[in-house]
Formats: C-alpha cells, structure tokens, sequence
C-alpha cells in the first residue's frame, strides 16, 4: 500500500499528496491539544471536571464556571497553543534556511530583539508613577519591529556575496548577546517596579492574557503559518545546499529573506504576548523530525503542534504544582529545553 494518498477538492481544481503517518500523526496531536485545552481550562483554584468545562463551552454551567472557563483560562489557553504554535513554526523553518539543526529564534538573537523592544518600550513611555503614557496595545508592534530589526542587522551583517548559514548563525549569538546585554541595562536603569514586571515577561508567561490579546494573536499567526506550510517546498529545496538549489532554478537569498520575514513575524507576535519562552523552537522540529521525518511539509505542521502543546503544559504545570505561586512557562521550558540544547551540541559536535 502506498505510503501517500491524494486530496482532490474543488472539482479537481486543487489536488496534493499527503503522507498517510504525516497524517495520522496530525490528528492525533489535534485531539491531545484538544484535551489539553479542556484540562486546562478546568484545572487552577477552582477545578472542574472534563465535562463540566465542556457544558460551558456548549453555553450551560453556572455563572461561576462560565465566568471563569471563558473570561480568564480560555483566553490563556488559546494565547499558549498558539504562542507555542509560532515558535515551532519559525524554529523549523529557520533550521531549515540555515541548515543547522541548532537553530532557533532564541540562539540567532530574534527573540532578545523582541524583549528588548519591549523593555524599551516599557521604560520610555512609563511617567514616575510607573503608569504607560500610551496604549499597552502598541506593544505587539513594539515586539514585532525589534523583532524584524534585528533579524534584518544579522542578515544584513552576514552578507557577503550572499548568505552563509554558518556566519548567519555565528552573527545572530554574537547579536543575541548584545540584545541581553541591552535588556540587562535598561532593566537597571528604570524603575524596580517595571524592572521586575520586564523580568517575568523576559522569562516567558502568558499570565494576564484576554480576549484583545487573542482577537490579535489569531488571525496574525494563522495567516502566518499558512504562508510558512506554502513555503514548505522551499525549505525542502534550500536544505539541498546552495549549489543544487540554484541548479533547481531556485533564487535562495530572496527565498532566505522572504522565509526570515516570515519567522521573524511569527517570534513577534509570539514573544509579543508571551515573552521570551525559550527553546521551544529548537525542541519542537527535533520531535516533528522524529515523527514525520525531514520533508518540511509535514514537518512544519507537527512542530506547530507539538509546540502549541509544549508552552500549553507548561503554563498549566506552572499555575496549578506550585499553588498559591505561580511559575512561568518560560521556566519549564528551559529547564527541558537547556539540557536538550547541549545534547544535541553533544551528538552534533563531529558535524560542526
């Protein structure tokens, strides 16, 4: 029996070829994120059972149950799947454009480009009250333009006669530091109260979190992921190396760049309402390749699965093991993540 089958819709209009374990795999993390979701929405202070939570989501339960299943759990949850979901995603796709398995938008300096456009913002338009002088809503675009900077300052500086995926992976720790050293600096600078505030962000917590966060969120990333699984085929050409790749008829530094547009979209609005929650994209595309293997159109998918349920578990893990106090997400994910990146270093130090 083949290993693919074919998808004709619209009249035979739009045809493609799906890997059967691709999707197997799919739709079973599709209903373990499904569960999640319902675990998550039904666990904290006040606990409920599966089929309570889903009464509320079907309009009936208390007023108690729906106040605190839809106004403050859900908006969380679904802030966590798909914060996880777009890290995933540009983790994936960055290993694929450089060709480096350690990629991620942590290493390579985007997500301290975002945390320090936020720090920033958080210390330049703060009065002596420690009271925002403008709209908490403009920090989704204060996240995105440090974001997109500083992946544009380390392609820019890793040009030469093109891009090399070593020198652009070198350059980004080397802008990564920078970026740390930058939010250290403006943490000391300003007020303890916003000092602390930027600390928990930094770290990664999507504590807080509403229905405006995920009205934005959504839309943004869906968008995203569905040009980030478009260009899929891409990735899986440039993986090749640059010399077939171009013999492919294929313009890598413009599919660099476009791809770059892309993760770096994707890490802002991720860190933008989450903050640094790190080795997710690094993480997620190891576990996705063990599962589907390396062709990026089932690749890409998974990592953004298997990455919505990494930042999911760990927000719940860290509001409910340690009650009364509360943990960020971030904390749990370093911690597996952390000792996962010196594995790999490890068992790729001969290919390096």
């Amino acid at each position: 029996m083949s290993k693919y089958r074919s998808f004709r819709l619209f009249n035979n209009k739009l045809s493609f070829l799906a890997d059967r374990k691709a999707v197997s795999a799919i739709l079973l993390l599709l209903m373990l994120l499904a569960a999640a979701v319902i675990a998550s929405t039904g666990l904290g202070d006040v606990k409920m059972t599966p089929w309570g939570v889903l009464q509320v989501f079907s309009g009936a339960g208390s007023d108690l149950d729906r106040l605190v299943v839809m106004e403050f759990r859900l908006p969380r949850t679904i802030i966590a799947v798909f914060v996880g979901m777009a890290l995933a995603t540009a983790g994936g796709i960055l290993q694929g454009m450089i060709r480096n398995p350690l990629a991620s938008p942590d290493i390579i300096g985007i997500t301290g480009g975002a945390g320090a456009a936020v720090v920033g913002f958080l210390t330049l338009f703060s009065n002596q009250d420690n009271v925002l002088t403008v709209s908490i809503d403009w920090l989704p675009l204060a996240a995105f333009i440090g974001a997109f900077t500083t992946a544009l300052l380390v392609y820019l500086l890793s040009w030469q006669g093109g891009v090399s995926p070593v020198r652009l992976v070198l350059i980004g720790i080397g802008i990564a530091a920078l970026m740390q050293a930058i939010i250290t600096f403006l943490m000391i600078m300003g007020p303890i109260h916003q000092a602390a505030q930027a600390n928990i962000w930094i770290t990664g917590s999507v504590n807080g979190s509403n229905w405006f966060n995920v009205q934005v969120i959504v839309p943004w990333v869906v968008l995203l992921l569905m040009a980030a699984f478009i260009s899929a085929g891409r990735i899986n050409v440039l993986e090749l190396g640059d010399d077939l790749a171009t013999g492919l008829g294929s313009r890598i530094q413009r599919q660099r760049f476009v791809l770059l547009v892309i993760s770096t979209a994707l890490v802002g609005a991720a860190v933008a309402f989450a903050g640094g929650v790190g080795f997710v994209g690094l993480m997620a595309p190891h576990m996705a390749r063990r599962i589907v293997g390396s062709a990026y159109g089932a690749l890409l998918p998974v990592s953004a699965l298997i990455g919505g349920l990494i930042v999911l578990l760990a927000d719940v893990i860290g509001r409910t093991l340690f009650l009364p106090l509360e943990v960020p997400a971030g904390v749990f994910t370093a911690a597996i993540g952390a000792p996962y990146f010196i594995y790999l270093l490890f068992k790729t130090r001969n290919s390096l």
